[in-house]
């Protein structure tokens, strides 16, 4: 992570900040500010952190955009993953607010969510890998209401954004279903349950009983790529108690489910035999209480501690 001036690199990206409390730097309505985005000299190669000169207070009331350095790669688009850093200045008061450029060149990794401050997102959606954006816009637009007083922007303050777009990952959309060999699985695993190609449940008749052991057999090998730990799955899932009758969740009718996995954000059997498998691949995991829910079992889901889980999991993505 790169050095970032004024403040952590959170407080431009998070949401949150919509909620601090008006105060920070005195300045007066945007009005005072008549300057223009023509007005401010910008130079420096892009990808190095630039020279900003001011000639008056900056008018943020009309958000101005402009690609001063056109690069020639890959158009950017919502929700991809971006590399690039960018310099932030207070209109106002013509100060440097923010800045991520780093004397090693490091940059920053930003995936263009929702939680991106909407100003960031939208001075790099549509633009190329390549280019150097400048962005004019008022404290509110950028920040809220508040502004953000924990760089120096106050609440009626212009914002200057200067913005190098350095890489992007490809966006990969997740597959429709398992893609890939078909397997034949293990003898101890329960059959599928399908009711017009969909499953709706698992059949243990053939099943064997528990063994206490955290296992998984593959009924299809993804072709794609495998799955590393800190990366957001896609999938489709079904749970079942051993021997129960009905499933306790399952996603193949709504949405496929997204999360982090092998960071301890689900349960312990799914970080542990989900990691390493391939996108487009098929499982069954058999997920004794241990790696599930513990002793104290889920109440809500109607699992005991002593319930051992069986889950058919499509990994249809990872990001």
């Amino acid at each position: 992570m790169s050095r970032v001036r004024s403040a952590a690199l959170s407080s431009v990206l998070a949401l949150s900040l919509l909620g601090l409390a008006a105060c920070g730097s005195e300045s007066s309505d945007s009005s005072q500010g008549t300057a223009t985005l023509s007005s401010v000299k910008i130079e420096g190669k892009q990808g190095e952190e630039p020279q900003v000169t001011f000639d008056g207070r900056l008018d943020g009331s009309k958000e101005e955009t402009e690609v001063l350095v056109e690069g020639d790669g890959d158009t950017v688009e919502d929700g991809q993953t971006v590399e690039a850093n960018w310099w932030i200045g207070n209109g106002f008061t013509q100060k440097e607010a923010q800045s991520t450029y780093d004397e090693d060149g490091a940059t920053q990794s930003v995936e263009l969510s929702e939680d991106i401050l909407p100003f960031l997102r939208d001075a790099m959606i549509g633009k190329k890998v390549g280019d150097r954006v400048v962005m004019l816009t008022s404290a509110e637009k950028a920040y809220g209401e508040s502004g953000n007083p924990t760089i120096g922007i106050g609440n009626k303050d212009s914002v200057l954004a200067v913005v190098d777009i350095l890489g992007a990952k490809e966006t990969v959309p997740p597959l429709d279903g398992p893609q890939g060999e078909d397997k034949e699985p293990a003898g101890w695993a329960p059959t599928l349950i399908e009711k017009d190609g969909v499953i709706t449940g698992l059949d243990f008749s053939t099943a064997h009983e528990p063994s206490g052991k955290l296992i998984a057999t593959t009924l299809v090998k993804g072709d794609g790529a495998k799955v590393k730990s800190g990366q957001t799955l896609t999938v489709n899932y079904l749970g079942q108690v051993y021997n129960a009758d009905e499933p306790f969740d399952e996603s193949y009718s709504k949405e496929p489910a997204e999360f982090p996995i092998g960071v301890g954000q689900v349960i312990t059997g799914w970080d542990e035999r989900l990691v390493g498998r391939t996108v487009g691949s098929r499982v069954i995991l058999e997920i004794p209480p241990a790696d599930g829910y513990g002793e104290q079992g889920n109440e809500q889901a109607g699992i005991k501690g002593t319930d051992t889980l069986f889950f058919v999991v499509d990994i249809l993505g990872a990001s």
